[in-house]
């Protein structure tokens, strides 16, 4: 008991400041989301179907980029310092190619747009929002690198402190340009992507800065000479990463989709799904920081050669996990039409957001757990496996359940005698996260054991 309570110390200890800077970024999301929605039902479906698409980038591009966390975190572990700065700068250099690809291809994506059946207005937002915020990207691909190599150091504060201070720039300049206060001109939901944009490069700028001064960074700062791209480590970058990038792929899109496959229901039904997925990724913020803390300490075990502490460090992380998932869904459940009421006035998408609140309680266990052993699994340098999981389990199930629930087709055989729009795609998410959490358990213990001595690895 001794034992686990130091080791829940030590993880609280290194997940806290990721956390509050996680929630920071969501937070940034809420704004728009909440400011968008008292501008306007039009400006909020706007937002919410542009927020659908940069969500699914940013999160893919979180994916790609967290192949540097578990190889520092090796690194540190069996005290190879002077292996750090390489890695990062070839981590930078393949962020840097990602980011510009995904900026052009989002860019793509909001033609998307065009050819769907939604008001005019809704429209202009949309493709406004995602075409502005598209040119942050870049600079978030090498942030998520600095996160990573920040972290696996143990030095989680700075994460902390720089998104704080873009939430706090988010706010003001939403305030200005959403509501046109002063001399600012009044952009709707559009102010919403200029302050976005503005933050993401913040973000990034300071934290580099942050790293430049700090005698943390000293012994393995990457920027000591300038290198060239080295193929072979950018294969090795991207055998790591891919797999992780689909993963969170596969997570997100079963998410950000929905808004598009419900946008022929209306505006309301549009808003409403994303009032209640933007508190829930909210609420998933806490267990996401203590699973990227876990892979930091997980992955130092392993590079320090002790995988018997590594098996304890993952379980204990998941079991805390596991409790934060009961107390959410506790939680939600109790508050689902108050925390509604905070997104909008308007009282058919609040009704309609605090059901499908209800059904975000239902998988708050599931989705907790699926999300810290995932990264407890990382912390292995583990990765194809559970990408696996995670499409069978949102490709295979939560989608295709979605859309029979969700659209009844008429070509369906078996459907629902009417659509159930948002709330039929929610109760398939609810299915595929128990798939999901249920698969990452049983890989875990194998990864585990199998890492113990006298098994083969």
């Amino acid at each position: 008991m001794r034992r686990t309570v130091a080791e829940l110390v030590a993880l609280w200890h290194l997940a806290w400041p990721i956390l509050i800077g996680q929630l920071a970024n969501v937070g940034m999301s809420v704004v728009d989301v909440a400011m968008a929605g008292h501008a306007s039902a039009h400006d909020l479906a706007g937002i919410s179907l542009g927020v659908s698409i940069w969500n699914i980038t940013i999160i893919t591009l979180m994916g790609l980029m967290m192949s540097v966390a578990p190889l520092v975190a090796h690194h540190v572990g069996a005290q190879e310092f002077d292996n750090v700065p390489h890695l990062v700068r070839q981590g930078l250099w393949k962020a840097l190619g990602v980011g510009l690809c995904a900026m052009v291809l989002v860019q793509l994506a909001a033609r998307v747009f065009d050819h769907m059946d939604i008001e005019p207005h809704v429209r202009e937002v949309a493709s406004g929002f995602v075409v502005i915020i598209s040119f942050g990207l870049p600079a978030f691909a090498c942030y998520r690198v600095l996160y990573g190599y920040s972290a696996s150091l143990n030095q989680t504060k700075p994460l902390m402190v720089m998104s704080l201070a873009a939430l706090a720039l988010n706010v003001l300049v939403n305030w200005l340009l959403v509501f046109g206060v002063g001399p600012f001109p009044r952009l709707g939901g559009l102010g919403c992507a200029w302050a976005t944009l503005l933050c993401v490069w913040l973000n990034f700028g300071g934290l580099l800065a942050w790293m430049k001064f700090a005698p943390a960074y000293r012994s393995t700062w990457p920027f000591g000479h300038w290198e060239w791209p080295h193929p072979a480590k950018l294969r090795a970058l991207w055998k790591l990463g891919f797999p992780i990038g689909i993963t969170y792929f596969a997570e997100t899109s079963a998410f950000g989709l929905i808004a598009l496959l419900i946008a022929e229901f209306g505006s309301r039904e549009v808003a409403a799904h994303q009032i209640a997925l933007n508190f829930t990724s909210l609420v998933f913020m806490v267990p996401l920081s203590l699973g990227i803390a876990l892979l930091t300490r997980v992955g130092q075990s392993l590079g320090a050669g002790d995988p018997v502490a590594a098996r304890f460090r993952a379980w204990v992380g998941v079991n805390a996990g596991l409790g934060f998932g009961v107390l959410s869904a506790i939680a939600m459940a109790l508050c689902a039409h108050q925390i509604a009421w905070a997104y909008t006035n308007d009282a058919a998408v609040a009704a309609l957001a605090a059901n499908l609140l209800l059904l975000a309680a239902a998988f708050q266990l599931s989705d907790s757990a699926q999300v810290v052993i995932s990264c407890a699994i990382r912390g292995y340098k583990v990765t194809r496996s559970p990408m696996v999981i995670h499409l069978t389990a949102f490709w295979g199930f939560s989608l295709p359940l979605g859309c029979v629930l969700g659209l009844a087709p008429q070509w369906l055989p078996w459907r629902p005698a009417q659509a159930m729009g948002a709330q039929g795609f929610w109760i398939a998410l609810v299915v595929g996260l128990t798939v999901a959490a249920v698969g990452l358990v049983l890989l875990l213990r194998k990864v585990a054991r199998d890492h113990l001595p006298g098994r083969a690895a």
